[in-house]
């Protein structure tokens, strides 16, 4: 089998599990304004461009501020516990150093701002990642493709040759809207059944063998 052109990662929920730190954000941002934000508006907004979500926390939940400063709020307070400690997902920091191994690129693609992919690349081991695409450097974010054909386009590989690892409907329909081979490992959302999509419960015990066989 072929090893993969490049693995591209998505990461709030697959790299590391930060969706309960923009869980909690969002509802004491809410409750801060006096309104209510339940688990399944939390959940309906996962995977989506921080604007999107700002948008719907400003719609639905009642927060009285623009979204771009709702973006920055919620930022600043998932930053702050980044730093703290990084959450890795199962399995993630060794199928990254599997593939780091093996010398196949890697990209990070995510619909968290740079700011705050920065603390999460810096907490990786140096060199994890040829290109980092966030949602502010993007026209479009996920389910729209563009972010991960911009990471593709910047690695210089053909999207069917390229693996995504996603764990949301969002992410999963941006990857595969992209034509890549795509690794569904659900978190917080439960994933559909699709054409080119491969479910696993977890990423523990997944390695470059097991990535071939998705662009075999």
């Amino acid at each position: 089998m072929t090893k993969p052109a490049a693995v591209l990662w998505d990461m709030d929920g697959t790299l590391v599990d930060t969706e309960p730190f923009w869980i909690e954000c969002e509802g004491a941002l809410v409750a801060e304004h006096g309104g209510t934000w339940s688990s399944a508006d939390a959940h309906s907004i996962v995977g989506f461009d921080l604007i999107d979500a700002a948008i719907v926390l400003r719609d639905r939940g009642g927060v009285r501020l623009e979204p771009i400063e709702i973006v920055e709020h919620l930022l600043d307070g998932v930053i702050a516990r980044i730093q703290s400690h990084v959450p890795w997902r199962p399995g993630a920091a060794e199928l990254l150093a599997d593939c780091r191994r093996a010398a196949i690129p890697t990209a990070l693609v995510t619909m968290s701002w740079r700011r705050f992919a920065d603390a999460v690349v810096a907490a990786a081991p140096r060199g994890s990642f040829e290109t980092v695409v966030t949602g502010d450097a993007v026209t479009r974010g996920k389910p729209n493709p563009e972010p991960y054909l911009k990471a593709i386009a910047d690695l210089g590989v053909s999207p069917a040759e390229c693996v995504a690892i996603e764990d949301s409907p969002t992410g999963v329909a941006a990857a595969l809207g992209a034509g890549c081979a795509t690794l569904g490992v659900p978190h917080v959302v439960h994933l559909e059944e699709a054409a080119g999509l491969t479910i696993v419960e977890t990423l523990v015990g997944v390695g470059v063998e097991e990535l071939e066989a998705l662009v075999a």
